[in-house]
């Protein structure tokens, strides 16, 4: 290692340590100063230093350093962090933060939480940054959620013998290529393949959402694919959140954005009484899918909450349990509850954003979402 990599690797420790602890005895650069104290306000003794403070001024020229110091990944990481261990939620109700935070989802599921505290004069710009996250989020997650479930849903519906105007003529002609005739130049199609006329919905889909604080992230990926999901005529799509009370947001599923700000992240959670909603909508269950959001810690009747459970399954619903729709890791949740859907056969994993359209896809052809889940997420 030559000497400029050592003195390199002495700064970057110099900086992780921080001065408190600094036995480099390096001096750093005006500019590595200023990078040092962006830090410190953060990571620093607090009991010492003060952090921050409770000053929106303070705090948006702080933003600005940071996001000349690092890398947008990094300023998402520093700024998540500050408002944990600086207790900086209630800074995001003022115009000053919200004009210079960086959007992220952690941020919107703090804004969502804070949604009732935002100042009327205020709420507009809160409702941009969210916006900026879900078309970021829209533009990432739309097209392989339509792809899957639009796939998924013509193989389930793809019928031999079509009416002329329902053949799929693309491949109509894949099948009967050993049907060409070189004398006539053409193909014969003995097997014509199309799709049926679809006067209804040929999937019922119902997305049920623990709102409480813990699920925020989960919340915002699941109101997002609940939105592309109502984009897709061939599938009716609902959304239900819940804490101790049930709020139906399908007529918000349009704007994916009023749909979050109708989200009330916190409360308690009573698992049972949303459940026990979501079996009021369901008129096909042999053709429904429904997906339930939750850390699975009932704060109601938890023995009620079993036998509905055990009621949907045996109605032949298809029902998904995910403790996590989010890329924050492991999650916690209530293992005995887990295990007891696992002994009823009802699936019941974590999953990551970019993996749900291909369960959706799965779920819709009726796979043994079990199997799949062992085959394609980490557990």
């Amino acid at each position: 290692m030559n000497k400029t990599n050592d003195e390199e690797t002495v700064r970057r420790w110099r900086l992780v340590l921080g001065r408190e602890y600094d036995g480099t005895g390096l001096s750093l650069s005006e500019m590595d100063m200023k990078i040092d104290r962006s830090l410190e306000a953060v990571y620093g003794d607090h009991e010492r230093r003060g952090g921050l403070g409770a000053s929106a001024p303070k705090v948006s020229r702080w933003l600005g350093d940071i996001r000349e110091f690092f890398p947008q990944s990094v300023v998402q990481v520093i700024q998540k962090d500050a408002i944990r261990r600086l207790n900086l939620t209630s800074l995001l109700t003022e115009k000053e933060m919200l004009q210079h935070v960086v959007p992220d989802v952690h941020l919107v599921a703090t804004l969502m939480s804070l949604s009732r505290a935002i100042p009327e004069k205020n709420k507009e710009i809160a409702r941009q940054v969210v916006r900026k996250v879900v078309e970021e989020l829209l533009q990432k997650l739309s097209s392989p959620m339509q792809q899957a479930v639009t796939g998924a849903l013509n193989r389930s519906s793809r019928r031999r013998n079509p009416r002329h105007n329902e053949i799929d003529w693309r491949v109509t002609i894949e099948k009967n290529l050993k049907h060409y005739q070189p004398d006539y130049r053409t193909i014969i199609p003995e097997v014509r393949i199309g799709f049926g006329r679809k006067r209804r919905a040929l999937k019922d889909i119902i997305l049920c959402l623990d709102q409480s604080g813990s699920m925020g992230t989960s919340v915002i990926y699941s109101g997002i694919f609940g939105s592309v999901l109502a984009s897709i005529p061939s599938v009716s799509t609902r959304m239900v959140v819940f804490d101790t009370a049930v709020v139906d947001l399908t007529d918000e599923l349009q704007d994916p954005v009023d749909l979050l700000f109708g989200v009330q992240l916190g409360g308690g959670t009573d698992i049972h009484q949303a459940l026990a909603y979501c079996c009021e909508l369901i008129t096909r269950p042999e053709e429904t899918v429904m997906v339930l959001v939750t850390d699975l810690y009932e704060g109601g009747d938890e023995k009620e909450m079993r036998k509905t459970f055990v009621s949907l399954v045996n109605r032949g619903v298809q029902l998904i349990v995910l403790p996590a729709l989010n890329d924050d890791g492991a999650p916690s949740y209530d293992k005995d509850n887990a295990r007891f859907l696992a002994e009823i056969g009802v699936p019941t994993f974590a999953c990551t954003p970019d993996k749900f359209p291909e369960l959706m896809a799965a779920a819709l052809n009726k796979q043994d979402i079990t199997l799949w889940a062992s085959q394609h997420i980490k557990m």
